[in-house]
């Protein structure tokens, strides 16, 4: 064998290796968000009303918790007559299923603009924050949607079994939750494991829970560089036999 081919062939292997480290980054697990239609059947002080809208949940980490955003592409129910600015306090909670259960309460800022009289009234973004109890695949999906407007409160439940809005693959705090299953809807579950107050509450999403792709990333560099070792012993090894 010719020292040239013996370089290509060992040029190969290193390409090779850092193909290996980038297939590695590229299998971390990913969050999977869904915009999904949300069949509202409200109750109102002047009657029974029905609206339909997509529901978006997304999901940002934060340290050892994630900062929920449920988003409303459409309105819901509506008053006989005008809302002015800040008449109207939206809140929900969120279920939360597969390997978690629970809720999660999440609010948002009054109405910006006045709603003028019988017109769906369009949902501020809310938030709020969820700290995993267990390690796993967590889903989040809509849950019921309370309105406070002008001293009445208008209650508006998912009538449709809606599937989750998000996915997460997360990690408990300390990493040793194991992964159960939680009563739910559609993957999702509103039982007695609520959290409140700052401990919860309510995107966007992200590609994947940062520790799991800072593991696979390690993993690839270390595959990356052991090939890139191996090339080197070979090179040195060949160069001294010539000698």
């Amino acid at each position: 064998m010719s020292y040239r081919t013996y370089q290509k062939r060992t040029a190969a292997l290193a390409f090779a290796a850092a193909l290996a480290g980038s297939a590695v980054l590229t299998a971390a697990p990913a969050a999977r968000a869904n915009v999904v239609d949300v069949n509202y059947q409200c109750k109102t002080p002047i009657g029974d009303k029905s609206a339909v809208s997509p529901i978006d949940i997304k999901g940002v980490k934060s340290g050892g918790s994630y900062k929920l955003t449920m988003s409303w592409q459409k309105g819901v129910s509506s008053s006989p007559v005008e809302l002015g600015k800040g008449a109207m306090s939206p809140s929900a909670v969120i279920k939360v299923g597969g390997a978690d259960s629970g809720t999660v309460a999440v609010s948002g800022p009054a109405n910006a603009a006045a709603i003028p009289a019988n017109t769906p009234i369009k949902i501020s973004d809310l938030s709020g924050t969820y700290t995993p109890k267990k390690s796993g695949k967590v889903t989040f999906t809509a849950g019921v949607l309370t309105i406070k407007a002008l001293g009445t409160t208008t209650t508006c439940t998912p009538s449709n079994n809606p599937g989750p809005s998000l996915t997460l693959d997360v990690t408990a705090a300390g990493g040793s939750g194991s992964s159960t299953s939680g009563s739910s809807a559609s993957g999702s579950s509103g039982s007695s494991g609520s959290q409140s107050g700052s401990d919860s509450g309510g995107s966007l999403p992200q590609t994947g829970p940062e520790d799991s792709v800072i593991a696979l990333g390690t993993l690839g560099g270390t595959v990356l560089l052991a090939g890139a070792a191996g090339v080197l012993w070979l090179t040195r090894r060949h160069q001294a036999v010539r000698r």
